[in-house]
């Protein structure tokens, strides 16, 4: 396996960490604090449970700012050790683009432009005019239809579909059965009920950066664009609808739905299966609880859960509430039963 040799000094520099212990330790792996092994770096997010630190078997620890020292062992202290861990454990694993070319069993179409380092895997099918940046890989059974642009340090991996003039960004990555394009669900009815295809002929755009998982479905604009903009990062399982506008940053967890003409401000956190209706404007830095769902517009910041969507303290309040309604109801009965007998006696000495 190959290994990625640096010294903690470097780490703790990329991480904005400093080091408590020896900076000129070398480190090539990383691994949880149970597993870890020597020469590889581990962490603790919690400074209570700091006495695990003695047992591991870790050269170095990346720790909480609060944890000053540990007997024996070299530590990166942060402010977010999360944010360093992604930021560390990801340069480790880093690999250099090694470009494969296009594989014999692929089948690529005429008047396409390819950068010079790329990789398309075996069954992949490219279609006409179709333009692909640098350090771009295309996996096997992939499909890419004609028109579609791909930017540089691009991952498509296998079994993507990306329909005809579709432009994705710079260090996209698409994960296997995701697919890019597809008609949005425009019927209109006529007077005998029956539904009317309305023509599909926008397009997809994926700005640089995004990430989008498994299965996912990004459907096409009716006319114009449906665009999702830079950092934003899709789980798998998710359906975005025609036209949707997601703004920069945005995390999406699975199997959240997105009615067509929905716009997402920055920053928006939609937890898994949560869904908006369509032609709503969703501010930035809403955050909307699993399951959720929002049916008109929301102001920048709101938090919401339930269907529909109430702000997040009233809906708790809610939740607590329904888990009592039985034993409510038994007590509305018991005092209605009640009221009827007073009301009755009542009656009678009158």
């Amino acid at each position: 396996m190959d290994t990625k040799n640096t010294t903690i000094h470097h780490l703790a520099e990329m991480a904005g960490g400093q080091v408590s212990g020896d900076a000129d330790l070398i480190i090539s792996g990383f691994a949880p604090l149970e597993s870890a092994e020597q020469g590889q770096i581990s962490f603790l997010v919690k400074s209570r449970e700091k006495e695990q630190l003695k047992s591991t078997g870790a050269s170095a620890i990346i720790v909480p700012q609060e944890v000053e020292e540990c007997e024996g062992k070299t530590l990166i202290r942060v402010k977010n050790p999360y944010l360093a861990v992604a930021i560390i454990h990801g340069y480790l694993e880093a690999k250099p683009f090694i470009a494969k070319g296009i594989h014999p069993k692929a089948f690529v179409e005429n008047d396409c432009q390819f950068g010079d380092e790329i990789s398309v895997g075996p069954m992949a099918v490219v279609g006409q005019r179709v333009r692909i940046g640098e350090r771009v890989s295309i996996g096997a059974g992939t499909v890419i239809g004609d028109g579609v642009e791909i930017d540089s340090d691009t991952t498509i991996m296998a079994n993507v579909t990306i329909y005809e003039k579709c432009k994705i960004g710079k260090r996209v990555i698409i994960h296997s059965g995701t697919v890019i394009g597809s008609d949005g669900y425009g019927y209109t009815a006529n007077e005998r009920g029956e539904h009317i295809k309305r023509p599909q002929v926008g397009i997809v755009q994926i700005d640089d950066d995004v990430e989008i998982g498994a299965n996912s479905c990004i459907d096409r604009a009716a006319y114009g664009v449906t665009l999702i903009k830079s950092g934003t990062k899709i789980d798998n399982l998710v359906q975005v609808g025609h036209n949707v506008i997601i703004g920069e940053n945005c995390l999406l967890v699975s199997q959240v739905g997105l009615s067509g003409s929905t716009t997402l401000g920055r920053n928006v956190v939609m937890g898994g299966q949560s869904a908006s209706a369509g032609h709503l404007t969703i501010g930035d830095q809403v955050m909307i609880a699993a399951r959720g769902a929002v049916n008109k517009d929301q102001p920048k910041g709101a938090v919401l859960g339930g269907a529909p969507g109430l702000p997040i303290r009233q809906w708790a309040k809610a939740t607590t509430i329904f888990g009592k309604l039985p034993e409510l109801q038994s007590k509305v009965k018991k005092n209605t039963k009640a009221i009827e007998e007073l009301t009755n006696l009542a009656r009678i000495k009158e």
